[in-house]
């Protein structure tokens, strides 16, 4: 997961995210005494979610900061890389993930350490961007790097497949694809808008830019980013577009 996070910086310009997970919850149904896995917990908002229904949860993310949130919240939460779980095998009766894991760079080693800890006859539920995910978004905020220089720090930042590329790499990972929807979500912004949106989740590409260059490169994606993105009383909408499964290993 390529990102760096602040929990205050989320909290502030991201609070949307976990406000929108009630369909994967939904999907995940979690039950009592269920032994889960929340990967990418972040700050452990849905973790806490999970564990309120009567779950055993366990939260993991590769941020050392959003875990230490997480436990804030009195959550179990630990550092840990999606791609190398320190979990014995056939452990979990679930594996839930929400807005996670776009930012796995190894899909192929992530699943296969799902399917590792997942007992026989687990779920896989998550939720993460889908194909066409922030397309605008992504392409002002490239034109805007190329036209300094860094034109490439965009290139490979997430994943955003089509619900027929994930199916086919869920199955090749003997997962059974119970449930699969790729869903448009248009969704506004806080007050922060554009800029605080940059700043945020794209924290991980700003940090590579020279110091000087970082709030240049902000304003002018807003800027090229603000006919098709905000509307005539100044408010955000981000072209969210999410991809929904439910695997069964």
């Amino acid at each position: 997961m390529a990102q760096t996070w602040n929990p205050e910086i989320y909290r502030r310009n991201g609070a949307f995210v976990p406000g929108l997970a009630d369909g994967v919850l939904e999907w995940l149904g979690a039950q009592h005494g269920e032994r889960i896995l929340d990967l990418g917990c972040g700050d452990g908002q849905l973790t806490a979610r999970i564990a309120a229904a009567g779950a055993v949860v366990q939260g993991v993310d590769l941020s050392p900061e959003m875990t230490a949130a997480a436990r804030a919240r009195g959550v179990a939460a630990e550092v840990g890389d999606a791609e190398s779980l320190a979990y014995p095998d056939s452990v979990f009766d679930a594996v839930f993930s929400n807005a996670a894991l776009h930012w796995v760079r190894d899909q192929d080693a992530m699943m296969e350490q799902v399917r590792r800890v997942l007992r026989p006859g687990g779920r896989f539920v998550a939720e993460m961007g889908g194909h066409g995910n922030v397309a605008a978004i992504r392409v002002g905020l490239t034109a805007v790097l190329e036209r300094h220089g860094f034109g490439q720090l965009e290139e490979g930042e997430n994943c955003y497949p089509t619900p027929e590329g994930y199916r086919r790499r869920l199955v090749r990972h003997g997962f059974e694809v119970k449930r699969m929807a790729l869903i448009p979500r248009p969704t506004p912004l806080p007050e922060s808008g554009m800029e605080g949106w940059l700043t945020t989740f794209r924290r991980g590409v700003l940090e590579k830019l020279p110091q000087p260059l970082r709030q240049t490169v902000v304003e002018e994606t807003a800027a090229l980013l603000t006919p098709g993105l905000r509307d005539e009383d100044g408010n955000w909408t981000a072209d969210y577009v999410r991809l929904r499964f439910v695997a069964v290993a």
